[in-house]
């Protein structure tokens, strides 16, 4: 019998989902197969990736809670309580009456119980989608949900990317060559269709969700579909005012530098931070950083000794 779900993330049934995810976060990050190299961990990976992929969604926990290991195979139409008796239990309640033996007649077998007698063999091929054997037959069996994070690069989110990942299953290794969209943000799930796992007794393949990590990067930053980026600018440049160079993930930019810029004013730029196929694209915000030079040329050091002498500004000032 497979664990229990709950007993897998180390929760109470009674758990939330603001729970059941810090839970699995927790797990994820000590098992996956990329960190954890004990013989074991892949297959508790899975296990946990399985147990999440259920209790994360409202109807399939629901099911769960209410038929258990079952819960794929049972029609959308049981009443949980018939299951119940039909496993040998009466409701939430002791047990009561007994399964009986074979019909002589050939009905098969019944149960007896407070709630009236009820034909296993009826009830099994309703369970089951087709008619109990001896040998317990049963319907088809979907597979699973499985789930991998996915590291893209800022540029990648921008523009969009293909990939080849390796997938580890019950046959083996396998290869499968995904797109990534452009547009796409941190912690967004891509959904592909059939590639998680396999089902059994003809059941359709479970599907494969992609959970996209955007790498840190070394000069832009992301909020949401923001970006952020310094921009370097001369004194004068902040002084006078300019327009100035500056490279985006979508190619170059010009950044309007109005007269009187101080470090750490944000100019926007509407419109260039990552695309957004279903609405409004992000920003780009570069921000002013005034540099100085240095180790500056004589004539350099003399003119800002001008400007110190007939400069009335003082930057201490409150005002």
């Amino acid at each position: 019998m497979a664990r229990d779900f709950y007993e897998v993330l180390g929760l109470s049934r009674d758990a939330d989902g603001s729970q059941i995810q810090r839970a699995y976060r927790k797990l994820a990050r000590a098992l996956h197969p990329d960190v954890n190299k004990d013989p074991g961990a892949e297959e508790r990976f899975k296990e946990l990736s399985e147990a999440y992929d259920v209790l994360s969604d409202p109807d399939q926990r629901k099911r769960y809670d209410a038929f258990g290991e079952d819960f794929r195979r049972v029609g959308p139409d049981l009443d949980p309580d018939v299951y119940r008796r039909s496993r040998g239990y009466a409701g939430a309640g002791a047990r009561t009456g007994g399964w009986g033996g074979g019909d002589p007649s050939g009905g098969g077998f019944r149960y007896s119980g407070s709630g009236g007698d009820v034909d296993l063999e009826d009830l099994l091929g309703g369970i089951f989608g087709g008619r109990a054997n001896g040998r317990g037959g049963r319907g088809p069996v979907a597979g699973s949900d499985h789930e991998i994070e996915v590291e893209v690069t800022v540029e990648d989110a921008y523009n969009g990317s293909e990939r080849t990942l390796s997938i580890s299953g019950p046959d083996g290794p396998r290869t499968i060559d995904v797109n990534i969209p452009a547009g796409v943000v941190d912690g967004q799930r891509i959904r592909l269709r059939g590639q998680g796992g396999q089902g059994s007794s003809g059941g359709a393949a479970g599907d494969l969700y992609l959970i996209v990590r955007i790498a840190a990067h070394p000069r832009y930053r992301l909020e949401g579909r923001d970006l952020h980026v310094l921009l370097p600018l001369a004194s004068w440049e902040a002084a006078l005012g300019s327009s100035v160079g500056i490279d985006t993930p979508g190619g170059p930019a010009t950044v309007k530098v109005p007269a009187g810029t101080s470090s750490h004013r944000r100019l926007r730029l509407k419109g260039r931070g990552l695309p957004n196929k279903r609405g409004k694209p992000g920003d780009l915000y570069a921000e002013a950083q005034i540099k100085v030079a240095t180790s500056p040329s004589a004539e350099e050091r003399e003119l800002f000794e001008q400007l110190g002498k007939v400069s009335a500004f003082d930057p201490r000032s409150s005002r």
